[in-house]
């Protein structure tokens, strides 16, 4: 800021100095004048453009707009009539002396090389389907169980799909003030919950807490469909009368209101803001949480994205949209990524948060390392609204940016966290997007976390993340349940390069867990809209690739 007054300040006086003419024979960077004439002067005529598009091209670092130097309004000189002025010609060279002078402010300071930020994982919460402990929810995704049942929580007789990823037993007792727990959405209570679990997953006690650097730790924690419940119950109550309304409405039904209320409770003054973008939310809020502490704005960042649409408008706008699975017979059986049996996605609710921390601090505090987290990336298809690209070319390119800003090698990428939601053609577009970028590597395993537990929507990329990092930890991946009967696109894509390159048997895992050495893990993410992401984690090393 300080800059650019200064390159203003010597630009107008610059400018100024041409207007002088001969008025006086002082240099510009006199500070003293001489004695004005008695005689009264002649006005001095107006500037040429082009002297001062000489100087406007010398001093500033773009060309300035050939329609603005062109107008006669510029820099107020023109037809327009002027006020004459008494002062004398060399008042303008004193003041010339002192607005010229700050020029010697504007030389730019390098700054110097400094080390780049490890940014590792030392904490994880989650609520879901298949448990609200990050071991249970894993065990239960080893074991192959499913999380999709008949949804309870309202009369969906006449809905088309009845069935859903819901959570059955949920509490936020000792987490939640029981006040806020009635208003609030289920969302942001979702949540304030995972986030909570994640510091205590982390170590962060009250004692911790107390020591911590409280502006330097923050909370990016989004949500694809906020509070969707709250809102519905506003217009609810706004047909009887607008007095009806619950005074939080407008609040607790925002994204970012959730990242907000935990930062309050924490007292967490860092970055603090949620990113919606679809289905996609979560691995936004995560890379962008990072990069804050790889960028040194904050040591500690809990991120991640919920979401809880299981509700008459959310499942009617799906049903609407004909997304969802009717397999209302057989619930376990509706979620089926790569499967010629899938017939659309099961949605699910719930939250996932990680706790991401500048490696030093870390070790510092002795915390324990989960994994590090390496690098991702961004890109949209610019295609369809919510069809993937024929070509698979967003996300192709999201998947070698993520490599490229990591800098980690393709070989090293062996398992694969998929976006996979049970959806043909979303399902085979990445399906192929993956034996483009990896056909390579013959350790390569993918599995789809949402065959157990439908999809998050918002929550699904931080529900996932925590899988991989499981995955990571225990050195086993959960399989793919109700892959039964592979699509033929499947098994006709995996030898379409070289039919003796890869088996894609061996890609994706079968209807058991199956044992690994995770050297580079990469999970996906792609929402409405074509957004696409992709993040990379991996055991913690001691220097990288």
């Amino acid at each position: 800021m300080a800059a650019s007054s200064a390159v203003c300040s010597w630009l107008m006086a610059a400018c100024m100095s041409l207007g002088c003419g001969n008025d006086s024979s002082a240099s510009m960077l006199s500070t003293t004048s001489s004695h004005p004439s008695p005689r009264r002067r002649r006005r001095p005529a107006p500037p040429k453009l082009s002297a001062i598009r000489n100087l406007m091209t010398s001093c500033l670092p773009f060309e300035p707009c050939d329609r603005f130097c062109q107008s006669e309004f510029f820099f107020g000189f023109g037809n327009r009539r002027r006020r004459k002025s008494h002062r004398p010609a060399a008042r303008s060279g004193v003041a010339m002396a002192i607005a010229v002078h700050p020029i010697m402010e504007v030389e730019r300071k390098t700054k110097p090389p400094t080390k780049q930020r490890r940014v590792v994982v030392t904490g994880m919460g989650v609520e879901t389907p298949l448990g609200d402990d990050p071991d249970v929810f894993y065990n239960n995704l080893l074991e192959g169980a499913s999380g999709i049942s008949v949804i309870e929580a309202f009369d969906c007789s006449q809905f088309p799909t009845r069935i859903a990823g819901e959570i059955k037993s949920f509490s936020t007792d000792g987490l939640v003030a029981p006040k806020l727990s009635k208003r609030m959405d289920r969302f942001m209570l979702y949540m304030l919950t995972a986030g909570k679990k994640a510091l205590a997953d982390g170590g962060i006690n009250e004692d911790v807490m107390e020591a911590l650097n409280k502006t330097r730790c923050g909370v990016l924690i989004g949500s694809a469909m906020g509070g969707m419940k709250v809102f519905h119950d506003a217009i609810e109550a706004l047909r009887v009368s607008y007095r009806k309304m619950n005074p939080f409405c407008v609040p607790f039904a925002t994204t970012n209101m959730g990242s907000a209320m935990l930062a309050m409770d924490l007292g967490w003054m860092g970055p603090n803001y949620s990113i919606s973008t679809a289905c996609a939310t979560s691995n936004f809020c995560i890379l962008n949480a990072a990069n804050h502490i790889i960028r040194g704005e904050a040591d500690m960042m809990l991120c991640g994205g919920s979401d809880a649409a299981i509700i008459p408008i959310g499942l009617g706008g799906f049903v609407a949209c004909r997304a969802l699975s009717q397999r209302n017979t057989d619930p376990t059986k509706a979620s089926r990524p790569w499967d010629n049996g899938g017939d659309g996605f099961v949605m699910g609710e719930g939250a996932g948060v990680l706790l991401l921390e500048e490696l030093e601090h870390a070790k510092q505090r002795g915390a324990t390392i989960y994994a590090e987290f390496l690098g991702g990336s961004f890109t949209c298809d610019a295609y369809h609204m919510t069809e993937p690209h024929p070509e698979g070319t967003g996300i192709i390119l999201c998947i070698e940016k993520a490599l490229a800003q990591s800098g980690v090698p393709k070989e090293y990428v062996n398992y694969i966290n998929a976006h996979a939601t049970s959806t043909p053609a979303g399902d085979l577009k990445e399906y192929q997007a993956l034996l483009h970028c990896f056909r390579q590597n013959p350790e390569l395993k993918v599995n789809s976390t949402k065959s157990m537990i439908g999809h998050l929507l918002g929550a699904a990329g931080a529900v996932e993340a925590v899988a991989t990092v499981q995955a990571i930890r225990t050195g086993w991946v959960h399989p793919n349940i109700n892959l039964e009967n592979p699509d033929d696109s499947v098994l006709v894509d995996a030898y379409i390069d070289d039919p003796f390159l890869i088996q894609d048997t061996n890609v994706l895992v079968g209807p058991t867990k199956e044992r690994l050495d995770v050297k580079v893990a990469l999970s996906n993410s792609f929402g409405f809209g074509g957004h696409n992401s992709s993040i990379l984690f991996a055991p913690l090393r001691s220097s990288r690739f």
